[in-house]
């Protein structure tokens, strides 16, 4: 895989991740006002299984998953339409993401199925051209989640949400796939607290070649691995 392409523009499609309650659909709708960008959130109220598949995972988990990949799938080759009408497009997820949660929540036959329906629909799948994951502890995930009170979310508990903070964490100290800046969010209220947005934005604006973590003022040091 060849080297990033760099630019002192601000990247045409970013992707925003992160563990469920973290925050990314609120940040991606700040990110399109502030940039005057196209809009593109993850369709998870749709999925007819989720509400089942909180109450009882393993059962509910294969079809999830799968209604989630072919969803997002579907999404992303609108968004390689619309390429050609908007000039930057923020969105609330990675298609990779789905991988992340299937290896949470399925069996091992079911994984081995999903990765190879996985591996068929991601070949026609280009990398954003940056990814900011979102991070957080388990304790203010679940803080968030419960603030946020959705009904389907109640039955969460604080393992899963754990094993996906573990996987998050896991996936994105390997990621190599486009260039990734990592925002450590305990601290930072990008909705109430505008100058943490401004900040951000002129994190976004930087060129980066690899991977690069950032904190708020007074918390851990901007470094470059």
């Amino acid at each position: 895989m060849g080297e990033y392409r760099v630019t002192n523009e601000t990247p045409h499609h970013i992707a925003i991740e992160g563990v469920i309650g973290v925050g990314k659909t609120s940040l991606a709708r700040l990110l399109a006002d502030r940039l005057d960008a196209g809009l593109l959130l993850e369709e998870a109220s749709d999925n007819p299984f989720l509400a089942d598949f909180y109450r009882d995972q393993a059962r509910f988990a294969f079809p999830t998953q799968i209604f989630f990949l072919l969803s997002r799938y579907q999404q992303q080759q609108r968004l390689l339409e619309r390429d050609l009408f908007v000039t930057q497009v923020i969105s609330d997820y990675l298609f990779d993401k789905d991988t992340l949660f299937a290896s949470v929540t399925l069996s091992d036959r079911e994984l081995a199925l999903y990765h190879k329906i996985a591996s068929v629909l991601r070949r026609d799948i280009p990398p954003p051209d940056l990814v900011i994951y979102l991070q957080a502890s388990t304790p203010i995930l679940l803080a968030r989640i419960k603030k946020r009170s959705r009904a389907m979310e109640k039955a969460i508990d604080a393992d899963y949400i754990d094993a996906l903070n573990e996987a998050y964490n896991s996936h994105f100290f390997h990621y190599n796939t486009a260039p990734l800046l990592v925002v450590k969010t305990d601290e930072i209220d990008f909705v109430d607290n505008p100058s943490h947005l401004e900040d951000l934005v002129e994190q976004i604006k930087r060129p980066r070649r690899r991977t690069t973590y950032y904190a708020p003022a007074g918390d851990l040091d901007k470094h470059t691995l």
